[in-house]
Protein backbone atom coordinates (compact mmCIF):
# COMPACT_ATOMS: atom_id res chain seq x y z
CA UNK A 1 0.00 0.00 0.00
CA UNK A 2 1.36 3.44 -0.83
CA UNK A 3 3.27 5.21 1.88
CA UNK A 4 1.14 8.34 2.28
CA UNK A 5 1.72 11.22 4.65
CA UNK A 6 1.06 9.92 8.16
CA UNK A 7 -1.50 12.63 8.82
CA UNK A 8 -3.55 11.24 5.92
CA UNK A 9 -3.99 7.82 7.46
CA UNK A 10 -3.41 8.49 11.16
CA UNK A 11 -6.59 6.77 12.32
CA UNK A 12 -5.90 3.83 10.04
CA UNK A 13 -2.47 3.29 11.57
CA UNK A 14 -3.72 3.20 15.16
CA UNK A 15 -6.52 0.86 14.13
CA UNK A 16 -4.46 -1.60 12.12
CA UNK A 17 -1.62 -1.68 14.66
CA UNK A 18 -3.93 -3.24 17.27
CA UNK A 19 -5.37 -5.99 15.08
CA UNK A 20 -2.43 -6.79 12.82
CA UNK A 21 -2.11 -10.37 14.05
CA UNK A 22 -5.73 -11.06 13.05
CA UNK A 23 -5.39 -9.54 9.62
CA UNK A 24 -1.96 -10.82 8.57
CA UNK A 25 -3.24 -13.80 6.55
CA UNK A 26 -5.82 -11.67 4.77
CA UNK A 27 -3.19 -9.08 3.92
CA UNK A 28 -0.84 -11.73 2.54
CA UNK A 29 -3.60 -13.18 0.38
CA UNK A 30 -4.70 -9.72 -0.74
CA UNK A 31 -1.13 -8.81 -1.61
CA UNK A 32 -0.82 -11.95 -3.71
CA UNK A 33 -4.14 -11.31 -5.48
CA UNK A 34 -3.50 -7.63 -6.11
CA UNK A 35 0.26 -7.53 -6.46
CA UNK A 36 1.29 -4.19 -7.93
CA UNK A 37 4.75 -3.95 -9.40
CA UNK A 38 4.53 -0.17 -9.52
CA UNK A 39 3.89 0.47 -5.81
CA UNK A 40 7.32 1.97 -5.16
CA UNK A 41 6.96 4.10 -8.28
CA UNK A 42 3.58 5.37 -7.06
CA UNK A 43 5.04 6.16 -3.63
CA UNK A 44 7.60 8.44 -5.25
CA UNK A 45 4.92 9.97 -7.45
CA UNK A 46 2.63 10.70 -4.50
CA UNK A 47 5.46 12.36 -2.56
CA UNK A 48 6.37 14.42 -5.61
CA UNK A 49 2.72 15.37 -6.06
CA UNK A 50 2.49 16.58 -2.44
CA UNK A 51 5.65 18.63 -2.86
CA UNK A 52 4.62 20.37 -6.07
CA UNK A 53 1.08 20.92 -4.86
CA UNK A 54 2.26 22.55 -1.62
CA UNK A 55 4.64 24.73 -3.62
CA UNK A 56 1.78 25.90 -5.84
CA UNK A 57 -0.50 26.41 -2.84
CA UNK A 58 1.89 28.34 -0.61
CA UNK A 59 2.35 31.72 -2.31
CA UNK A 60 -1.28 32.25 -3.46
CA UNK A 61 -2.57 31.02 -0.11
CA UNK A 62 -0.22 33.27 1.84
CA UNK A 63 -1.07 36.34 -0.25
CA UNK A 64 -4.84 35.78 -0.36
CA UNK A 65 -5.24 34.99 3.33
CA UNK A 66 -2.98 37.84 4.46
CA UNK A 67 -4.97 40.35 2.41
CA UNK A 68 -8.27 38.80 3.50
CA UNK A 69 -7.30 38.93 7.17
CA UNK A 70 -6.19 42.55 6.86
CA UNK A 71 -9.41 43.61 5.12
CA UNK A 72 -11.67 41.65 7.47
CA UNK A 73 -10.01 43.06 10.57
CA UNK A 74 -10.76 46.55 9.31
CA UNK A 75 -14.44 45.62 9.49
CA UNK A 76 -14.51 44.63 13.16
CA UNK A 77 -15.83 48.06 14.15
CA UNK A 78 -18.81 47.58 11.81
CA UNK A 79 -21.73 45.22 12.29
CA UNK A 80 -20.94 43.10 9.27
CA UNK A 81 -22.67 39.72 9.34
CA UNK A 82 -20.37 36.72 9.86
CA UNK A 83 -17.19 38.84 9.73
CA UNK A 84 -15.91 37.35 13.01
CA UNK A 85 -16.31 33.83 11.64
CA UNK A 86 -14.53 34.83 8.43
CA UNK A 87 -11.63 36.29 10.43
CA UNK A 88 -11.24 33.04 12.36
CA UNK A 89 -11.48 31.04 9.15
CA UNK A 90 -8.72 33.18 7.62
CA UNK A 91 -6.56 32.66 10.73
CA UNK A 92 -6.99 28.88 10.48
CA UNK A 93 -6.07 28.92 6.79
CA UNK A 94 -3.07 31.19 7.33
CA UNK A 95 -1.72 29.01 10.16
CA UNK A 96 -1.81 25.96 7.91
CA UNK A 97 -0.28 27.85 4.98
CA UNK A 98 2.66 28.97 7.15
CA UNK A 99 3.48 25.34 7.97
CA UNK A 100 3.71 24.28 4.32
CA UNK A 101 7.37 25.32 3.77
CA UNK A 102 8.43 22.85 6.46
CA UNK A 103 6.51 20.06 4.76
CA UNK A 104 8.02 21.01 1.40
CA UNK A 105 11.51 20.94 2.92
CA UNK A 106 10.95 17.49 4.41
CA UNK A 107 9.64 15.99 1.16
CA UNK A 108 12.63 17.40 -0.71
CA UNK A 109 15.34 16.37 1.76
CA UNK A 110 13.71 13.54 3.77
CA UNK A 111 15.35 15.06 6.84
CA UNK A 112 13.83 16.92 9.80
CA UNK A 113 16.28 19.15 11.71
CA UNK A 114 13.59 21.33 13.35
CA UNK A 115 12.87 19.23 16.43
CA UNK A 116 9.96 17.19 17.69
CA UNK A 117 7.86 20.13 18.88
CA UNK A 118 7.76 21.71 15.41
CA UNK A 119 7.01 18.33 13.85
CA UNK A 120 4.05 17.78 16.14
CA UNK A 121 2.91 21.35 15.53
CA UNK A 122 2.75 20.80 11.76
CA UNK A 123 1.23 17.40 12.41
CA UNK A 124 -1.51 19.07 14.48
CA UNK A 125 -2.15 22.17 12.36
CA UNK A 126 -3.12 20.20 9.29
CA UNK A 127 -6.21 18.65 10.82
CA UNK A 128 -6.96 21.61 13.09
CA UNK A 129 -7.24 23.76 9.97
CA UNK A 130 -9.52 21.28 8.24
CA UNK A 131 -12.01 20.84 11.06
CA UNK A 132 -11.94 24.47 12.19
CA UNK A 133 -12.64 25.52 8.58
CA UNK A 134 -15.54 23.08 8.41
CA UNK A 135 -17.06 24.39 11.64
CA UNK A 136 -16.70 28.06 10.69
CA UNK A 137 -18.32 27.40 7.30
CA UNK A 138 -21.22 25.88 9.21
CA UNK A 139 -21.38 28.94 11.50
CA UNK A 140 -21.51 31.30 8.50
CA UNK A 141 -24.28 29.30 6.80
CA UNK A 142 -26.41 28.80 9.91
CA UNK A 143 -26.12 32.43 10.99
CA UNK A 144 -27.22 33.71 7.58
CA UNK A 145 -30.16 31.30 7.63
CA UNK A 146 -31.27 32.26 11.16
CA UNK A 147 -31.01 35.98 10.46
CA UNK A 148 -33.21 35.62 7.37
CA UNK A 149 -35.80 33.48 9.12
CA UNK A 150 -35.83 35.69 12.24
CA UNK A 151 -34.90 39.27 11.30
CA UNK A 152 -35.55 40.57 14.82
CA UNK A 153 -32.93 38.17 16.17
CA UNK A 154 -30.40 39.75 13.82
CA UNK A 155 -31.15 43.20 15.24
CA UNK A 156 -30.67 41.99 18.81
CA UNK A 157 -27.53 40.02 17.96
CA UNK A 158 -24.30 41.29 19.49
CA UNK A 159 -20.78 40.85 18.16
CA UNK A 160 -19.63 39.34 21.45
CA UNK A 161 -21.86 36.34 20.70
CA UNK A 162 -19.78 35.68 17.58
CA UNK A 163 -16.60 35.91 19.65
CA UNK A 164 -18.02 33.42 22.14
CA UNK A 165 -19.08 30.99 19.40
CA UNK A 166 -15.65 31.29 17.77
CA UNK A 167 -13.95 30.52 21.07
CA UNK A 168 -16.11 27.41 21.50
CA UNK A 169 -15.30 26.31 17.94
CA UNK A 170 -11.55 26.58 18.57
CA UNK A 171 -11.83 24.67 21.85
CA UNK A 172 -13.90 21.88 20.30
CA UNK A 173 -11.68 21.62 17.21
CA UNK A 174 -8.53 21.77 19.34
CA UNK A 175 -9.68 19.02 21.69
CA UNK A 176 -11.02 16.94 18.81
CA UNK A 177 -7.63 17.05 17.08
CA UNK A 178 -5.64 16.39 20.27
CA UNK A 179 -4.95 12.73 19.34
CA UNK A 180 -2.67 14.01 16.59
CA UNK A 181 -0.20 15.28 19.20
CA UNK A 182 -0.82 12.59 21.82
CA UNK A 183 -0.55 9.44 19.71
CA UNK A 184 2.84 9.78 17.94
CA UNK A 185 5.79 8.09 19.64
CA UNK A 186 8.59 10.64 19.92
CA UNK A 187 12.15 9.46 19.36
CA UNK A 188 14.72 12.11 20.27
CA UNK A 189 17.32 10.49 18.01
CA UNK A 190 15.08 10.41 14.95
CA UNK A 191 15.37 12.94 12.14
CA UNK A 192 12.07 11.88 10.59
CA UNK A 193 8.61 13.39 10.69
CA UNK A 194 5.12 12.89 9.24
CA UNK A 195 5.11 9.46 7.55
CA UNK A 196 8.12 8.26 9.60
CA UNK A 197 6.51 8.76 13.02
CA UNK A 198 5.35 5.55 14.75
CA UNK A 199 2.00 5.50 16.56
CA UNK A 200 1.05 4.40 20.04
CA UNK A 201 -1.13 1.27 20.00
CA UNK A 202 -4.71 1.61 21.25
CA UNK A 203 -7.58 -0.84 21.51
CA UNK A 204 -9.65 -1.46 18.37
CA UNK A 205 -12.77 -0.16 20.10
CA UNK A 206 -11.06 3.12 21.01
CA UNK A 207 -9.70 3.53 17.49
CA UNK A 208 -13.12 2.83 15.99
CA UNK A 209 -14.68 5.38 18.34
CA UNK A 210 -12.17 8.04 17.22
CA UNK A 211 -12.86 7.30 13.56
CA UNK A 212 -16.63 7.43 14.07
CA UNK A 213 -16.37 10.67 16.04
CA UNK A 214 -14.26 12.29 13.32
CA UNK A 215 -16.56 11.28 10.47
CA UNK A 216 -19.80 12.04 12.32
CA UNK A 217 -18.97 15.38 13.92
CA UNK A 218 -16.34 16.43 11.39
CA UNK A 219 -18.31 15.79 8.22
CA UNK A 220 -21.81 14.30 8.37
CA UNK A 221 -23.38 16.64 10.95
CA UNK A 222 -21.79 19.79 9.41
CA UNK A 223 -22.98 18.61 6.00
CA UNK A 224 -26.55 18.23 7.28
CA UNK A 225 -26.42 21.68 8.92
CA UNK A 226 -25.27 23.39 5.71
CA UNK A 227 -27.79 21.52 3.56
CA UNK A 228 -30.61 22.33 5.97
CA UNK A 229 -29.68 26.03 5.91
CA UNK A 230 -29.66 25.98 2.12
CA UNK A 231 -33.02 24.22 2.02
CA UNK A 232 -34.68 26.70 4.39
CA UNK A 233 -33.40 29.73 2.49
CA UNK A 234 -34.46 28.39 -0.91
CA UNK A 235 -37.99 28.06 0.48
CA UNK A 236 -38.18 31.81 1.15
CA UNK A 237 -39.31 34.52 -1.23
CA UNK A 238 -36.12 35.92 -2.77
CA UNK A 239 -37.45 39.18 -4.14
CA UNK A 240 -35.31 41.20 -1.74
CA UNK A 241 -31.68 41.72 -2.71
CA UNK A 242 -30.43 40.88 0.80
CA UNK A 243 -32.11 37.48 0.69
CA UNK A 244 -30.57 36.69 -2.69
CA UNK A 245 -27.10 37.58 -1.38
CA UNK A 246 -27.64 35.39 1.67
CA UNK A 247 -28.73 32.50 -0.54
CA UNK A 248 -25.60 32.90 -2.67
CA UNK A 249 -23.44 32.87 0.46
CA UNK A 250 -25.02 29.71 1.89
CA UNK A 251 -25.02 27.87 -1.44
CA UNK A 252 -21.39 28.84 -1.99
CA UNK A 253 -20.48 27.50 1.45
CA UNK A 254 -22.27 24.27 0.55
CA UNK A 255 -20.41 23.94 -2.75
CA UNK A 256 -17.06 24.77 -1.13
CA UNK A 257 -17.72 22.25 1.64
CA UNK A 258 -18.59 19.46 -0.79
CA UNK A 259 -15.80 20.28 -3.24
CA UNK A 260 -12.98 20.45 -0.70
CA UNK A 261 -13.97 18.13 2.14
CA UNK A 262 -16.40 15.68 0.54
CA UNK A 263 -13.85 13.72 -1.54
CA UNK A 264 -11.45 13.36 1.39
CA UNK A 265 -14.00 12.02 3.87
CA UNK A 266 -15.44 9.60 1.31
CA UNK A 267 -11.99 8.34 0.32
CA UNK A 268 -11.06 8.06 3.99
CA UNK A 269 -13.84 5.53 4.61
CA UNK A 270 -12.98 3.62 1.43
CA UNK A 271 -9.31 3.63 2.38
CA UNK A 272 -10.24 2.18 5.76
CA UNK A 273 -12.16 -0.63 4.07
CA UNK A 274 -9.22 -1.32 1.77
CA UNK A 275 -6.67 -1.32 4.59
CA UNK A 276 -8.75 -3.87 6.51
CA UNK A 277 -9.25 -6.01 3.38
CA UNK A 278 -13.01 -5.57 3.49
CA UNK A 279 -12.82 -4.35 -0.11
CA UNK A 280 -10.83 -7.03 -1.94
CA UNK A 281 -11.49 -6.21 -5.59
CA UNK A 282 -8.14 -5.32 -7.16
CA UNK A 283 -9.52 -2.56 -9.34
CA UNK A 284 -11.29 -0.93 -6.38
CA UNK A 285 -8.19 -1.16 -4.19
CA UNK A 286 -6.05 0.36 -6.92
CA UNK A 287 -8.48 3.27 -7.45
CA UNK A 288 -8.88 4.02 -3.73
CA UNK A 289 -5.15 3.94 -3.01
CA UNK A 290 -4.46 6.31 -5.90
CA UNK A 291 -7.32 8.69 -5.20
CA UNK A 292 -6.67 9.13 -1.47
CA UNK A 293 -3.66 11.50 -1.77
CA UNK A 294 -5.46 13.42 -4.51
CA UNK A 295 -8.44 13.93 -2.21
CA UNK A 296 -6.12 15.31 0.46
CA UNK A 297 -4.73 17.86 -2.00
CA UNK A 298 -8.30 18.86 -2.89
CA UNK A 299 -9.05 19.39 0.81
CA UNK A 300 -6.05 21.70 1.11
CA UNK A 301 -7.42 23.86 -1.71
CA UNK A 302 -9.88 25.40 0.77
CA UNK A 303 -7.04 27.62 2.02
CA UNK A 304 -7.11 29.48 -1.31
CA UNK A 305 -10.82 29.22 -2.07
CA UNK A 306 -12.06 30.72 1.20
CA UNK A 307 -10.65 34.24 0.47
CA UNK A 308 -12.29 34.12 -2.96
CA UNK A 309 -15.56 33.38 -1.16
CA UNK A 310 -15.17 36.50 0.99
CA UNK A 311 -14.47 38.72 -2.00
CA UNK A 312 -17.22 37.73 -4.40
CA UNK A 313 -20.01 37.15 -1.87
CA UNK A 314 -19.48 39.89 0.73
CA UNK A 315 -20.33 43.39 -0.45
CA UNK A 316 -18.64 44.99 2.58
CA UNK A 317 -15.44 43.11 1.85
CA UNK A 318 -15.42 44.27 -1.78
CA UNK A 319 -16.16 47.85 -0.80
CA UNK A 320 -13.32 48.02 1.70
CA UNK A 321 -10.95 46.25 -0.67
CA UNK A 322 -11.85 48.76 -3.38
CA UNK A 323 -11.19 51.74 -1.10
CA UNK A 324 -7.77 50.48 -0.03
CA UNK A 325 -6.55 49.13 -3.37
CA UNK A 326 -8.10 51.39 -6.03
CA UNK A 327 -5.68 50.54 -8.81
CA UNK A 328 -6.17 46.78 -8.50
CA UNK A 329 -9.86 46.69 -7.68
CA UNK A 330 -10.65 49.41 -10.20
CA UNK A 331 -9.29 47.21 -12.97
CA UNK A 332 -11.43 44.29 -11.81
CA UNK A 333 -14.63 46.07 -10.87
CA UNK A 334 -14.88 49.08 -13.18
CA UNK A 335 -17.48 48.98 -15.94
CA UNK A 336 -17.83 51.13 -19.08
CA UNK A 337 -21.49 51.63 -18.22
CA UNK A 338 -20.95 52.65 -14.63
CA UNK A 339 -17.69 54.59 -14.86
CA UNK A 340 -16.89 55.74 -18.39
CA UNK A 341 -14.71 58.55 -17.20
CA UNK A 342 -12.44 56.04 -15.47
CA UNK A 343 -12.55 53.47 -18.22
CA UNK A 344 -11.32 55.71 -21.05
CA UNK A 345 -8.03 56.80 -19.44
CA UNK A 346 -7.33 53.17 -18.57
CA UNK A 347 -7.69 52.19 -22.23
CA UNK A 348 -5.39 55.02 -23.28
CA UNK A 349 -2.75 53.92 -20.81
CA UNK A 350 -2.99 50.35 -22.08
CA UNK A 351 -2.60 51.52 -25.71
CA UNK A 352 0.33 53.69 -24.73
CA UNK A 353 2.05 50.78 -23.01
CA UNK A 354 1.46 48.52 -26.00
CA UNK A 355 2.90 51.13 -28.32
Amino acid sequence: MPNFDVTDHFFLEILTSTCRTKMVMNKVNSSIRCQDNNVSHWEKQSERMYTYFYLLLFLPGLLLNTIALWVLCRHISKKTKAVIFMINLAIADLAHILSLPLRIYYYFTHDWPFGNAVCLGCFYLKYLNMYAAIMFLVCISVQRCVFLLKPFSARRWRRRYDFLISFVVWVVAGLGCSPFILMPLINTDSKGCFKDLPMRPVSPSAALMIITFGELFGFLIPLLCIFYSSFRITGLSLRHKTKRRALKMVLSCSCLFLLCFGPYHVSFLLYLLVSQDILTDCGTRFAVERFHPISLCIANMSCCLNPVLYYFLTAEFRKHFTMRTPSFSGTLLSSPLNSPEIHKPRIKRELYCKA
